[in-house]
């Protein structure tokens, strides 16, 4: 009987965290979430919306088994400590695995790892606590929230557009990139002129008349300015001023996934699933280690012995005068700052070392995380920044030029940010120069930039839309949706991504709005905060919501049906294109009067061979629409998975070996090429 039951959430970091505890302890997954909001009831919401919102919570497709496992692994031990991830998803799968298993108050504890390494698990084993309510309460709201919504809308586009699904953030998130597109539509581009004045070994430019700003907005009045100069350029004024270069803080969720699409081209969803492995532990020979803290924050606090390690690397590495200080910035009214800023455990597994254990994205990832955590606590570069202004017949010309004369953090960040020298001569007031060539160009203002992911991630932040957590799901669902199609990594919104976006505005835009939105997330801070009843911020909201939708129902004016250019074979009705719970399909035009439904051949995706029978593993599709691989000959064979098989068995339980992430794994045991 084993005295102590600890339950996380993924496999490897349960493999992780049992090799730091002693054999009285079991370590064991509830790989993720176990239960979720049925679709029962009320419009399917699993929530009675008349009964204080009382939710109706059932395993997961698929997850009984777990569940089953799991409540045997209770019954056989003293005590259990829940381990899910420190946030306020984790505390709702503790809460979820302390009900689902029917562990008593007095059998259990609640334990937090911020950062996965012996030290910091068996640290906080000595601190454990009782979960906690007011955040269970807090998520279970949103999670609400975004089912009445989520579904129906939904189920309001799928019944009048061509949109598969709305959604309380998503849908807002979707109007930022339509509403932006709109502006570039609406966008009217006026003509300018610049002159520049082409020196030796520098360049100045035009933006002064007799100390008032100048325009130029067409060739004629370029050439009357250019007529109207000199050969003599005389040096008006020098000004040099030594200016500090902060390094940034340390990153924070949505600034990682930024950095990693900017610097390496990572979309969020991949960024986020490395630094979770990153997270959860990294096999580098004599151990098991989690390389970096939590990865989903929006604090950018450091630990003080991170700071205490960090300033002895720098000095021992750097020398004295490259410490520098925390960080630190005006918090903002939705950061919750459960835990720190994502850094590296330890400030002593530099990239260098570990580079070995890691693939080379994992590297890239672990890389910018670590030199942006130290860097954030080394001194200031300093450097001189140079303003000449030359003047010619009452006309003044501009030049800036900066050095860097210390380095600071870019001794280790450099690579990270760029920052070139642009360096100009020595002049004195009074000095008088001759240009080789005076220029013009035209130019023509330009429309606001369309979304690159990351600028999208940051707008989001900067509204208060979502959390961190949410940004990269939001993104992959607006692009698997076909709302929004990525053009020269930019976001332009599609057909029915306007169209969807558009009717929603139509009637709701009271709640499909980035304040509702933004103000909804401090409605859901204040509940993990007791300041605010869960209760009656779901009252208020359905009270509102609910007519809104009805009213949309009976007044939406619905899309026609798309034609297929086919006549109905039945009733010579035309054929046209449907969507329904599985997809796509085509269908006479005249239903209900004639249920004439065209069968559609597919084409058979052969895959591998099959390692149990001989047969064939072929490409097929589930009752819901999803892709899955599975033998030609079932029943007979019932080899199948989720995942792309290779065609080899795994040599520890002989079962299909299938490719996943980008890795070669076992469709049944732990197994990893």
């Amino acid at each position: 009987m084993s005295k102590n039951l600890v339950i996380v959430e993924s496999p490897s970091k349960s493999k992780t965290i049992e090799k730091y505890l002693g054999s009285d302890f079991k370590v064991v997954s509830s790989k993720g979430h176990i239960r979720d909001l049925a679709t029962t009831g009320k419009y399917g919401l699993g929530v009675d919306v008349d009964n204080d919102f009382k939710p109706n919570y059932i395993p997961i497709p698929g997850k009984q088994k777990t569940i089953n496992e799991l409540k045997k692994d209770t019954k056989s031990c003293d005590k259990v400590y829940l381990a899910t991830d420190p946030d306020r998803e984790g505390e709702a799968i503790s809460w979820h695995l302390k009900e689902a298993l029917n562990i008593k108050d007095s059998d259990y504890e609640r334990v937090l790892f911020h950062e996965i390494t012996k030290d910091k698990v068996l640290e906080a084993f000595k601190s454990p606590r009782k979960i906690d309510y007011d955040l269970v309460k807090s998520q279970e709201t949103r999670r609400i929230l975004d089912r009445i919504i989520g579904f129906r809308l939904s189920k309001l586009m799928q019944s009048k557009t061509g949109g598969k699904s709305a959604g309380r953030v998503q849908s807002v998130a979707l109007k930022l990139v339509v509403d932006r597109e709109r502006e570039i539509e609406a966008f009217v581009s006026e003509e300018y002129w610049t002159v520049t004045s082409v020196f030796d070994n520098f360049e100045a430019t035009l933006f002064n008349y007799k100390d008032e700003e100048i325009k130029l907005s067409n060739e004629e009045e370029t050439d009357k300015v250019i007529n109207s100069l000199n050969k003599d350029f005389i040096v008006h004024s020098v000004e040099q001023k030594e200016k500090n270069k902060k390094a940034r803080p340390p990153f924070i969720t949505s600034t990682l996934q930024q950095d990693a699409s900017n610097k390496l081209n990572f979309p969020a969803k991949k960024t986020m699933s490395i630094a979770q492995k990153l997270y959860e532990g990294i096999d580098i020979g004599s151990e098991t280690v989690g390389l970096i803290t939590y990865m989903r924050t929006d604090s950018i606090r450091l630990s003080d012995q991170f700071i205490k390690e960090g300033y002895k690397f720098i000095n021992d590495n750097y020398g004295k005068e490259y410490i520098g200080y925390v960080k630190t910035t005006k918090k903002k009214d939705n950061v919750q700052d459960a835990h720190e800023a994502i850094r590296p455990t330890s400030v002593f597994r530099t990239p260098k070392s570990m580079k070995e254990y890691l693939s080379k994205d994992e590297f890239k990832l672990y890389e910018l995380i670590y030199y942006r955590a130290l860097a954030s606590i080394m001194a200031d570069a300093k450097v001189n920044a140079t303003t000449v202004i030359l003047r010619n017949n009452d006309y003044d010309f501009k030049a800036t030029g900066q050095v860097l004369i210390y380095d600071g953090y870019l001794k280790v960040y450099k690579e990270f940010e760029s920052s070139e020298d642009k360096i100009l001569p020595e002049l004195n007031n009074g000095d008088v120069l001759n240009a080789k060539e005076i220029e013009k160009e035209q130019h023509f203002t330009q429309p606001p930039a369309r979304y690159t992911e990351a600028k999208l991630i940051k707008e989001m932040e900067d509204l208060g839309i979502g959390r961190p957590s949410t940004y990269a799901t939001v993104i992959d669902t607006i692009k698997e949706r076909e709302y929004v199609k990525l053009v020269e990594k930019k976001f332009v919104p599609t057909e029915i991504g306007i169209e969807t976006t558009d009717k929603l505005q139509e009637f709701f835009s009271g709640i499909i709005n980035v304040e509702y939105t933004a103000n909804m997330e401090k409605d859901l801070d204040e509940i993990a905060e007791e300041k605010m009843d869960n209760i009656k911020v779901l009252r208020e909201f359905y009270d509102s919501f609910e007519p809104l939708v009805k009213k949309a129902f009976g007044e939406m004016e619905k899309k026609p049906a798309e034609e297929t250019g086919e006549n109905c074979p039945e009733c010579g009705s035309p054929l046209v294109i449907r969507k329904g719970k599985y997809g796509e399909f085509t269908a006479c035009s005249n239903y209900p009067t004639c249920k004439y439904i065209k069968k559609e051949k597919k084409e058979i995706k052969e895959i591998v061979k099959c390692p149990e029978c001989g047969g064939t593993i072929i490409e097929k599709t589930s009752k819901k629409g999803k892709i899955f691989y599975g033998c030609n000959n079932y029943p007979k064979c019932k080899v199948a998975t989720w995942d792309i098989p290779t065609g080899e068995k795994c040599p520890k339980c002989n079962k299909l070996l299938v490719e996943k992430n980008n890795k070669i794994k076992c469709s049944e045991c732990e197994y990893e090429k």
